[in-house]
């Protein structure tokens, strides 16, 4: 198997300080013969955002959702290799996918709130998995959530209005709400910004930053400008390997592999 470029601090180094949230060892997917993702090893850490870049096509989006087994849903798919939650066999008989769903959330490219009340929006995974018992819980989870999301002075006043009635920025920001609500651990985002105006983009990438360190923050863009602002590290992959991945200063600015630098500078993608 070939060695991947790691850039910036070695992964034994940060081993040593900090265990990584999640890790993935030679993990492969397949959609029937097709090989999408080929023999990808990484560490997610939760006091770092983790970009995902590489042009369309690549298998970053089919390799995120790797992480909390969406690609279970996908007819054919079939995953191979090692991929751990806090030392945990996600693919373990054990493991329940639902508590696996609510641990390691996931947001969408296109803002999918339900058909609900901005209100049911942010109980509806709560109230599924048992939290906030009471009337007075709920309220406060979703409080909690809002004001997380950076939605709460927008809303406060008409939290019984239906979510889809909102912006698209808005929506977006209620569907993190959504996530956040249920505790999770890691939260995924696959391109949360591509289908959002400027100013709507501006704001989720200030809510990600002030996410960081209280859930380890995997996103996948297609925008390097977005990976450089929001990110402490960066893979880069290209045709289902994972070229390149370390500090996203390093990625940027000091690529090791030819591919990346490439990719970077605009030579394809």
């Amino acid at each position: 198997m070939k060695e991947i470029a790691v850039t910036g601090a070695a992964a034994g180094s940060r081993a040593e300080t900090q265990r990584p949230k999640m890790t993935a060892r030679d993990v492969h997917v397949f959609y029937g013969d097709f090989e999408a993702i080929k023999g990808v090893s990484i560490d997610v850490s939760t006091d770092e955002v983790t970009a995902f870049i590489g042009p369309s096509g690549c298998g970053k989006s089919t390799f995120l959702r790797c992480l909390n087994r969406m690609n279970d849903t996908v007819a054919g798919a079939r995953v191979t290799g090692e991929i751990l939650l806090d030392g945990e066999d996600i693919h373990s008989p054990a493991m329940d996918v639902v508590q696996l769903r609510a641990r390691v959330g996931m947001v969408f490219q296109k803002p999918n709130p339900f058909p609900k009340s901005i209100y049911e929006n942010v109980a509806y995974g709560p109230r599924i998995h048992g939290l906030g018992r009471t009337r007075s819980d709920m309220d406060q989870i979703v409080e909690q959530s809002l004001r997380r999301a950076g939605l709460w002075d927008e809303v406060k006043d008409r939290l019984a209005d239906s979510g889809t009635a909102l912006s698209g920025g808005q929506q977006q920001r209620l569907c993190i709400a959504r996530a956040i609500a249920v505790n999770p651990e890691v939260i995924l985002m696959d391109e949360p910004a591509s289908a959002l105006d400027p100013i709507a983009t501006a704001k989720i990438e200030e809510l990600i930053d002030e996410l960081r360190g209280n859930y380890a923050i995997v996103i996948v863009t297609h925008n390097m400008q977005q990976a450089a602002r929001v990110s402490q590290r960066t893979a880069f992959f290209h045709l289902g390997h994972l070229v390149e991945y370390g500090e996203t200063r390093e990625i940027f600015t000091n690529p090791r592999e030819t591919r990346t630098k490439d990719y970077i500078t605009g030579r394809y993608g």
